[in-house]
C-alpha cells in the first residue's frame, strides 16, 4: 500500500452480501450468438434424439437431461471453436452464454462425450440436411469446393505406444486381473461395496477391450510399413489408450498422437460440405474419398477441385477426371508437382 496513503479510490468488495433478483435470460444480450444457436435448433427436427429416451409424464425414472440443450451448446462450442468435452464442461459453469443455453440443468463433460460420441450418424445427417437445404435455396454452390487436413492431438499418450509382444503381454494380464474380480464377485457378493467392485470390473473390462483393440490396429499397421519400407514391421507400435491414433507430426515440428480431419469447403460461401477423420499421417490420397462423400451427401460433384500439393495422388487425379471433376482443380495441383 505504499504510495497509497491518502489516495481515494473505489476498491473492491467481493463479501458484501446483496439482494439481486435477474433471470438468465437478463444476463444474456439480445444479439448474442448464442440466441440465434438456439433458435437455429428449435427449428430442426430432432425427433430420432428423443426415440431412445424411455421416461414418459407420470412414469417412472428421473427425467434425462433434453437432446436439444446438448445439440445447441456443442453447436455453440463448434461455431467457437471448441472441441473438448472437459472445456465445454468449465464454460457451462463459467460463461454466461452457456449458462443461458442449459437454463439451469446441470451437464458433466462425460454426458457431453457421451453424447457426441451416440449421436455421430444423427450429427452427420443434421450437416447433410442444412447444407442441402443452402443449396435448394441457392445460397451454396459447389461449383468449386478446397480441402484441407488438420492434425487434432488425440487423447493418448506418446509413451502408451507399444510393440506386439508387449501388448500381448499387457492383455494376459488385463484378462487375468478381469478373472480374478469377477470371482471376486461371485464368491465374496458381501466384503465390497456394489457398486466399486462394479466400477473396478467395468474398468479392467474397458482395459481389456482396449487392448484386444490396440492388437488389431498392430495388425493394420504391419502391412503398411512393409509395403512403404518404412521399418521393420516388427517395430510397429499401437497405442494402449487410444488404439486408432498414430503419431503425427504436428504444426509445430513435433511427433505426437493425433488425428487427421479433413475438411471440404464451399470456395465462395465458406461453407462446410464435408468432415472426415482419418489416422493417415498425410493427406495424399484423401481427394477421391471426400468428393465420393459429397457425390453421396448431395447427389452432386463439385465442378472444381482445390487442394494444395499434399495432396497430390497420380490416382485421385484420375479419377476426378473421369468423374467429370477438372478445371482449376487439376491444373492447381499439377503445377505445385
Amino acid at each position: 500500500m505504499s504510495g497509497q496513503s491518502g489516495v481515494r479510490v473505489q476498491r473492491a468488495e467481493r463479501r458484501q452480501i446483496q439482494w439481486q433478483a435477474f433471470s438468465l435470460d437478463q444476463l444474456l444480450p439480445q444479439e448474442h450468438t448464442a440466441r440465434l444457436v438456439w433458435a437455429y435448433i428449435e427449428s430442426l427436427d430432432v425427433s430420432k434424439l428423443y426415440e431412445t429416451i424411455k421416461t414418459h409424464e407420470a412414469g417412472p425414472g428421473r427425467n434425462p437431461i433434453d437432446p436439444q440443450l446438448l445439440l445447441a451448446v456443442w453447436l455453440l462450442a463448434t461455431i467457437e471453436g471448441v472441441g473438448s468435452a472437459r472445456r465445454l464442461d468449465r464454460l457451462c459453469k463459467e460463461h454466461i452464454a452457456y449458462m443461458w443455453i442449459l437454463g439451469g440443468v446441470s451437464v458433466n463433460y462425460h454426458t457431453f462425450a457421451d453424447f457426441r460420441v451416440q449421436n455421430l450418424v444423427f450429427l452427420e445427417d443434421l450437416l447433410t440436411q442444412s447444407v442441402a437445404t443452402l443449396l435448394h435455396q441457392g445460397l451454396v454452390e459447389l461449383t468449386r469446393v478446397a480441402q484441407d487436413g488438420m492434425r487434432v492431438r488425440a487423447s493418448a499418450g506418446s509413451d502408451s505406444f507399444r510393440r506386439k509382444p508387449t501388448l500381448e503381454e499387457c492383455l494376459q494380464t488385463a484378462e487375468t486381473h478381469l478373472e480374478e474380480l469377477q470371482n471376486e464377485a461371485e464368491s465374496e457378493p458381501g466384503t465390497e461395496d456394489r457398486r466399486v467392485k462394479a466400477a473396478r470390473e467395468r474398468a479392467a473390462r474397458e482395459r481389456k477391450e482396449r487392448l484386444e483393440a490396440a492388437l488389431a490396429e498392430h495388425e493394420k499397421l504391419v502391412p503398411k510399413m512393409e509395403r512403404r519400407k518404412k521399418g521393420s514391421s516388427e517395430n510397429a507400435r499401437a497405442s494402449t489408450t487410444d488404439p486408432e491414433a498414430r503419431k503425427m507430426k504436428m504444426g509445430d515440428g513435433g511427433f505426437r498422437p493425433a488425428y487427421n480431419v479433413q475438411f471440404a469447403t464451399t470456395t465462395d460461401s465458406l461453407v462446410i460440405v464435408g468432415v472426415d477423420v482419418v489416422n493417415a499421417g498425410t493427406d495424399g490420397g484423401q481427394m477421391q474419398h471426400m468428393v465420393d462423400q459429397i457425390q453421396e451427401r448431395y447427389d452432386q460433384r463439385p465442378a472444381e477441385y482445390l487442394a494444395d500439393g499434399g495432396f497430390v495422388s497420380l490416382a485421385d487425379i484420375t479419377a476426378l477426371e473421369q468423374a467429370g471433376t477438372v478445371g482449376s482443380a487439376v491444373r492447381t495441383i499439377l503445377e505445385l508437382i
